[in-house]
């Protein structure tokens, strides 16, 4: 496609940054391959060199291979974590014994309601609830002889193991939650809801139908294998074409290089507010997350209200991309987004906007802007975006140095992280509702979810290439350098505290990817004024609040930059809820940060390098 491409983009990475070619092996390994008797007496022995690189390419083919079947994780990372959980609850008695008496009680308010059942007709009294986002076992038949049992030993058998694998003494932080998560993981595969000979909802199902469910279900499992095969989406997802059906908010793509396609949007206004609005997306996912359908499109909403629209659209990165790394993704997605917005709209500051990864990017290029006196931003919005690592949810479970090396020399083997292994990892953090639930209601009760457009967005899934991925986890999760001001750009670190822009930063509730808790801790990074938002429903749903959308609501406070600092518990007891969409409380803050409102910008500015190339949503967003 024609267009200006950022210089930065024809730089060449340092020959130290770059991460190390797959090493082929020496000729003289060649050699190895025959015997003493028919080698020559004065074939030289391989020398250091030779030997780490026949080390290097043995080991990283090895340690490629078991990823793969271990769906990325490290072996060695998890028999770590259950012999420190082992060994010190064999070396703790008094956890023993208080484990064999909470298994004897247990036992005993099982037998008490066995015995109940079988005297009194009808429903008894459960003695054991589930916890209240379970919903395995809600329906009417599971309070019925003798599926009542078996679901209440359940349930006594998954609190016991919880008190077994938690408050362990001596057991590292880290060790207790990946014994913890992975022990839930197992229960959950066995829960009784699984199994056709344990599930009396699936049971009534085949009576109802004669057994047609299983056959639809098998069925759904044979189009779902083959999708899979032939790297297919889901079903259902065809109803959600990007730019037929979703990402269709009118406009412009005015820049293209390598890694973006920057879209200018059309304005909807007679009048728009002088600084435009730049959205930098996570590049983990195609961008319309924030421009599904044109009822719930934050893009459509923001136009509708009077500001110029510009968004990052992130290529799918492929095996070519694999040297791609963090930095490039700032100076050739951010920094090139900035410059074209400037050169739409000259000597206009930016509402900046950032959102999950995006937001983490963005962060780290406005602490550098801030630290070299680029005064270009007039504001920073991070929605569900995390700055401070260190307590990032059950995502950090297993980034640990040894995690680390066994993800990367998968990464490096096929020079990117797979869609699948990166959405399994997020779907194993709520495998009741994202894993089971599915399988059951797919194949043993013979339905298929009606999707959604955030769902169908959901299994649109991009690529992470290595380098890029290599440097986030090391960087960002495992070292925590931005948070802590080690983190470099351009040789010379950057901090948060820098920014001086006004801060608008969202959490949400429910959130499994960016815990509110952790985007919280902006307050604690940033010297500027901070306006903090936390909204109900999960890191995807809770930001598409589209306001006629009805039940949400959200709390708000701000702090200015000579505030005291406010702990998460004492900030949500005292911020005001109000019900409703967050997105109008957002522009009310937007609009209060700018000018005066005046005629919308042409789309683009060929005179300056930025023609428009084509129609939103683009090229990047359609590439597989």
């Amino acid at each position: 496609m024609p267009g200006r491409t950022s210089s930065t983009s024809k730089r060449s990475l340092p020959s130290e940054s770059r991460p190390a070619k797959l090493p082929t092996l020496p000729p003289t390994l060649e050699a190895a391959a025959v015997p003493a008797s028919r080698r020559s007496a004065s074939a030289e022995p391989w020398d250091d060199a030779e030997l780490h690189q026949i080390r290097d390419a043995l080991d990283h083919a090895t340690h490629a291979g078991l990823a793969r079947l271990t769906a990325g994780l490290s072996p060695a990372a998890i028999v770590d974590a259950f012999m420190d959980w082992a060994v010190h609850l064999a070396i703790s008695p008094g956890k023993q014994v208080e484990l064999a008496t909470r298994g004897a009680r247990k036992w005993a308010r099982l037998t008490q309601f066995a015995s109940r059942c079988a005297l009194v007709s009808g429903t008894v009294e459960p003695c054991i609830e589930p916890l209240p986002q379970d919903r395995r076992f809600a329906e009417r038949e599971w309070s019925q002889w003798p599926f009542n049992l078996v679901q209440q030993s359940f349930l006594l058998q998954q609190q016991w193991w919880e008190n077994a694998t938690t408050g362990v003494d001596g057991v590292t932080k880290q060790h207790q939650a990946v014994v913890e998560f992975i022990t839930r993981q197992i229960l959950d595969m066995a829960s009784p809801s699984n199994f056709i000979a344990t599930n009396p909802v699936v049971q009534r199902r085949i009576l109802e139908t004669g057994g047609q469910n299983l056959v639809h279900g098998l069925r759904n499992f044979l189009d779902d294998w083959k999708r899979i095969v032939r790297s297919k989406p889901p079903a259902g997802t065809e109803a959600f074409q990007p730019g037929r059906d979703v990402a269709v908010t009118p406009g412009k793509v005015i820049y293209h290089n390598n890694l973006i396609e920057l879209i200018q949007y059309n304005p909807t206004t007679e009048k728009v507010r002088p600084e435009p609005i730049l959205i930098v997306p996570a590049w983990i996912m195609k961008y319309y997350i924030l421009d599904l359908s044109p009822e719930n499109s934050l893009v459509r909403y923001l136009t509708d209200q009077g500001f110029t629209v510009f968004i990052i659209s992130w290529k799918n990165p492929t095996a070519d991309d694999r040297d791609l790394g963090l930095d490039d993704y700032r100076k050739q997605g951010v920094m090139a987004a900035l410059d074209a917005t400037d050169a739409v709209l000259p000597d206009r500051k930016v509402h900046a906007v950032g959102y999950c990864l995006g937001g983490t990017l963005l962060s780290i290029a406005a602490a550098a802007l801030a630290r070299d006196g680029d005064t270009r931003l007039a504001t920073l919005s991070l929605l569900a975006a995390q700055a401070d690592f260190r307590e990032a949810g059950e995502l950090t479970l297993f980034i640990n140095e040894s995690q680390l090396h066994f993800l990367e020399d998968l990464m490096r083997s096929q020079g990117y992280l797979d869609t699948r292994q990166m959405a399994g990892a997020f779907q194993l953090l709520r495998s009741n509702d994202l894993i089971w639930s599915r399988l059951i209601r797919h194949y043993l009760m013979g339905e298929r979810t009606s999707l959604n457009d955030i769902m169908a967005w959901n299994a649109d899934a991009t690529r992470m290439p290595y380098r890029m991925h290599a440097d986030y986890l090391r960087h960002l999760f495992l070292n925590n350098d931005l948070a802590e001001g080690r983190f470099q750009v351009d040789g010379r670190p950057v901090a948060v505290s820098d920014i001086r822009a006004p801060i608008f930063a969202v959490g949400t509730e429910r959130d499994h990817v960016a815990p509110w808790r952790s985007t919280f801790k902006i307050h604690l990074l940033a010297d500027t004024d901070v306006t903090f938002l936390l909204t109900t429903g999960g890191h995807n749903a809770g930001i598409v609040a589209d306001p006629s959308r009805a039940g949400g609501s959200f709390q708000v406070l701000t702090r200015s930059a000579a505030g005291r600092y406010l702990d998460p518990d004492t900030w949500i007891r005292i911020a005001p809820r109000f019900e409703g969409s967050w997105w109008p409380e957002w522009t009310r803050w937007l609009v209060s940060h700018s000018g005066e409102l005046v005629k919308p910008p042409a789309l683009g500015a060929s005179a300056r390098g930025y023609p428009t190339l084509c129609d939103a949503p683009g090229i990047y967003v359609l590439q597989a």
